[in-house]
C-alpha cells in the first residue's frame, strides 16, 4: 500500500507542479493586466498543492527525500503527471482551453477527496477545493468569451479544443494504483468522475459555440513515465538553480 501511496501522491502533485510552472510563464506576458495576476496567481494556487502532495509523499517514500527534491531532482520519466499539462503554454486560447479542461476534472477529483480515508488527502484536498472553485469560473468564462466572441477568437478557442481533445481521456484511465487507493478508500473514483465532467465540458463548449471533436482521445502514458518531448525541456529550465547549486539553501 504505501508504494501505490507514494505512487498516488506524485500523480496528485506533479500535475498541479507541472501546470502551474506551464501558467507562470506568462507572469509579464498576459493579454491584459488583470489577466497576467490571474494566471500568476492560479500558478501560485497549483503549485502550493504540489507542495503540499509532494511533502507527503516524500514521507510517505520514507527515504529521507523532501518536496524539493522530488520537483528538482527527478528526470522526466519519473514524473507522473498528465500529458496534457506539459505541453507548452501555445496561445491565451491554448492555455486557457487547457485550464478549463484540468480545472473541471481537479474540481471533481477534489470534491472526493475531501472525504478520503487519509486526513492529511482529506485536508490537502479541502483547501485545494476552495481554490479549484474559481479556477473553474475563471476559465470556463473565458472560454466563454472566447468562443462565442469575434471571427478570430472563436477560430483560436476551437483550434484549442481540436489539439487538446485526444490528451484528455488520460486523466480518466485509471491503474491498478487507482484502482487499490480507491479500494482503500483513499483516492478517487475515476469512473464517477467522469460523467460529470463531460457534462460540465459539454453544455460549457455548447454555449461557447465550439465543436467537441469526432475523434475519440488516444494520448495516454504520463502516469507510467512516457511524456512528450516538452517535459524534459520544461524540467531543465525549471531545475536548473537547484541542480546547479544542489544543498544551497536561501
Amino acid at each position: 500500500m504505501t508504494d501505490n501511496l507514494f505512487q498516488y501522491l506524485l500523480r496528485l502533485g506533479d500535475d498541479r507542479l507541472v501546470l502551474g510552472h506551464r501558467l507562470s510563464e506568462w507572469c509579464g506576458h498576459g493579454p491584459i493586466l488583470e489577466e497576467d495576476i490571474a494566471l500568476a496567481n492560479i500558478a501560485l494556487d497549483l503549485i502550493g498543492q504540489a507542495t503540499l502532495y509532494l511533502k507527503l509523499g516524500a514521507e510517505t517514500e520514507g527515504k529521507g527525500r523532501s518536496e524539493d527534491d522530488l520537483a528538482y531532482f527527478r528526470d522526466a520519466i519519473e514524473y507522473r503527471n498528465v500529458q496534457m499539462v506539459e505541453l507548452p503554454k501555445g496561445d491565451y486560447a491554448f492555455t486557457t482551453v487547457r485550464q478549463f479542461f484540468f480545472d473541471v476534472f481537479s474540481y471533481h477529483l477534489l470534491e472526493q477527496l475531501q472525504s478520503s480515508r487519509n486526513s492529511e488527502i482529506a485536508g490537502i484536498a479541502a483547501k485545494g477545493f476552495k481554490e479549484v472553485r474559481y479556477h473553474v469560473r475563471h476559465s470556463s468564462e473565458w472560454v466563454l468569451r472566447m468562443g462565442d466572441g469575434t471571427e478570430e477568437s472563436h477560430s483560436r478557442a476551437q483550434k484549442a479544443v481540436s489539439e487538446l481533445w485526444r490528451f484528455t481521456a488520460e486523466m480518466f484511465q485509471a491503474d491498478a494504483v487507482d484502482r487499490a487507493m480507491k479500494d482503500e478508500g483513499i483516492g478517487a473514483d475515476l469512473d464517477a468522475i467522469k460523467p460529470k465532467w463531460d457534462s460540465v465540458v459539454t453544455d460549457v463548449l455548447n454555449r461557447a459555440t465550439l465543436a467537441i471533436p469526432s475523434d475519440p482521445p488516444a494520448m495516454t502514458g504520463g502516469r507510467r513515465g512516457r511524456h512528450t518531448e516538452h517535459l524534459g525541456h520544461m524540467l531543465s529550465e525549471m531545475q536548473i538553480v537547484a541542480r546547479s547549486h544542489p544543498g544551497a539553501e536561501w
